[in-house]
């Protein structure tokens, strides 16, 4: 019986990225809707960031009575704080289950599995504490990194990289996702780096092309880690590629009657 297979899964830069763009084109749709699911959740940071929100979109001149400008500002400071609290909860209690859960839909894209849009909300019911505490234990150890001289804070992201991965894919807590992403990029850091630095101008070749652009080049980005990470499990053993089994025609009959 002869074997194949459908995708190159090498740990290498040239190969992640190969391999990626198959990947995206062989699962165009649903990962676009993936995409798409996550720019529109990530949207209302838009709001929380925005730099123009101010105090003057509050008449306070139509208030029936004289404010002072001790009472304007500690109304302005109170509400900025509310929506910074609000802003904060959002970025992580709620928006790391999607973008985990996402990740996931591209590592069963590489894996030949049909993308299970049930991923994305998956978390909220299974592994929901692991997701918020890997999420926070990843930015924490990443900020630490960057106030100090700014390129520990790069090893460490590059490290750290398969951290949402193990958390949704093994189920692993937060230390020891952490711990096996650090074992596993060992001899791979600098490929993580370069797959980081070229993401760059891949997404500003997506901006120049508009729209769908930045959609395709961020499905291009998200496909290539996720076939990295699944490379990198197959290099040390910890997942048994599967291969494809091939129907060979039985040779006809020679004997003559």
């Amino acid at each position: 019986m002869e074997t194949k297979r459908t995708y190159r899964l090498i740990p290498s830069f040239g190969a992640s990225y190969n391999t990626g763009w198959k990947v995206m084109s062989d699962n165009f749709l649903r990962l676009l809707l993936v995409v798409l699911v996550l720019a529109i959740i990530s949207g209302p940071m838009g709001f929380f960031g925005n730099s123009n929100w101010k105090v003057d979109h509050f008449d306070f001149d139509s208030i029936p009575f004289n404010m002072d400008n001790f009472f304007k500002f500690g109304a302005l400071g109170i509400a900025a704080v509310f929506i910074g609290l609000i802003g904060l909860l959002y970025i992580f209690l709620l928006l790391p289950v999607f973008r985990y859960g996402a990740k996931m839909m591209f590592v069963q894209s590489v894996r030949q599995q049909t993308p299970d849009f049930d991923m994305l909300i998956n978390g909220f019911r299974r592994n929901y504490l692991n997701i918020v505490l890997a999420n926070l234990l990843v930015t924490a150890l990443i900020g630490i990194g960057m106030v100090c001289l700014f390129i520990p804070g790069i090893i460490i992201a590059c490290r750290l990289a398969f951290t949402p991965f193990l958390v949704v894919d093994r189920d692993l807590d937060p230390i020891k996702a952490a711990e096996e992403s650090w074992r596993l990029t060992r001899g791979h850091g600098w490929t993580i780096f370069f797959m980081g630095f070229i993401s760059f101008f891949i997404y500003i070749a997506g901006f120049i092309c508009f729209f769908i652009g930045v959609l395709v080049s961020d499905m291009w980005v998200k496909s290539s880690y996720a076939t990295l990470y699944q490379s990198v499990l197959i290099e040390k053993g910890l997942y048994k590629l599967e291969e494809a089994p091939v129907t060979v025609a039985p040779a006809p009959d020679a004997s003559v009657s």
